[in-house]
């Protein structure tokens, strides 16, 4: 099978600037049916932190397109879904996945291009945004500095897994997953954690340092949604990810 890659196509976005000077850049993309207007309450939670206040938010939106398990119903999407419970290959669509990729890996590029190092960049998402953290966390060359997943599943289609980077991924990854989550289930989440450390290498973190990589697992007591002690959970993440000391440097 060849290796299948897109143009990336240009994404409309949300973007809340550093409210002092800017050395780090979170991404965060939401999941279907969704805009990144939504996900604007996570800027401004953060900001009431002064030592967030070097961070910068680009919140992406996905293009409209026919959902499959919806019966055909267009709604934004950053892959068609097949199947809501199958995380079997064939039941992925890999080629709205690849463009997706290809079109969120750009904001990156276009961070990295303005001067912001790849580890002072944090790349996270919710439901059908946490699968393309994974997938862009896996995929891409330049490391980020961390991944954040909520209430999120490994995809990985056979055109997509040939896209994978060799050897262990190190990348931070915060998982936020509700243990009563209907949708995608808590199982699920725990599967695609125990795929990422046996296939690819994950550990677990140190929650003492959780900088120096490893998959940090949040539990909550909800359905799929993030409440704000999983975001006040991430805002202490991202501190130590990408902190305001660096600016001292």
């Amino acid at each position: 099978m060849s290796r299948v890659t897109f143009t990336p196509q240009p994404l409309e976005v949300l973007t809340v600037p550093a409210r002092g000077k800017h050395t780090a850049t979170v991404i965060f993309v939401h999941g279907l049916g969704d805009s990144g207007h939504s996900w604007k309450r996570l800027a401004d939670l953060f900001n009431q932190d002064h030592e967030l206040h070097h961070v910068k938010y680009i919140f992406p939106h996905a293009p409209v397109m026919a959902i499959t398990a919806n019966y055909g119903m267009r709604t934004p999407a950053w892959y068609d879904v097949l199947s809501f419970r199958s995380a079997a290959a064939e039941d992925n669509d890999d080629f709205g996945m690849l463009r997706s990729i290809a079109s969120l890996g750009a904001l990156i590029e276009a961070e990295i291009k303005s001067g912001i190092p790849s580890e002072r960049i944090i790349f996270g998402g919710f439901s059908q945004g946490a699968s393309m953290t994974i997938l862009t966390g896996l995929i891409r060359e330049c490391n980020v500095g961390g991944l954040i997943v909520l209430s999120g599943r490994l995809r990985l289609g056979k055109r997509v897994k040939l896209l994978v980077q060799p050897g262990p991924i190190a990348t931070p990854i915060f998982w936020g997953h509700g243990k009563d989550d209907p949708l995608v289930t808590y199982s699920m989440g725990k599967s695609s954690i125990e795929v990422l450390k046996k296939d690819y290498g994950v550990k677990d973190a140190d929650p003492n340092a959780p900088e120096k990589g490893g998959i940090e697992l949040h539990v909550y007591d909800i359905v799929h949604t993030a409440t704000d002690e999983e975001l006040e959970d991430m805002r202490r993440w991202v501190k130590r990810i990408v902190p305001f000391q660096f600016l001292q440097g």
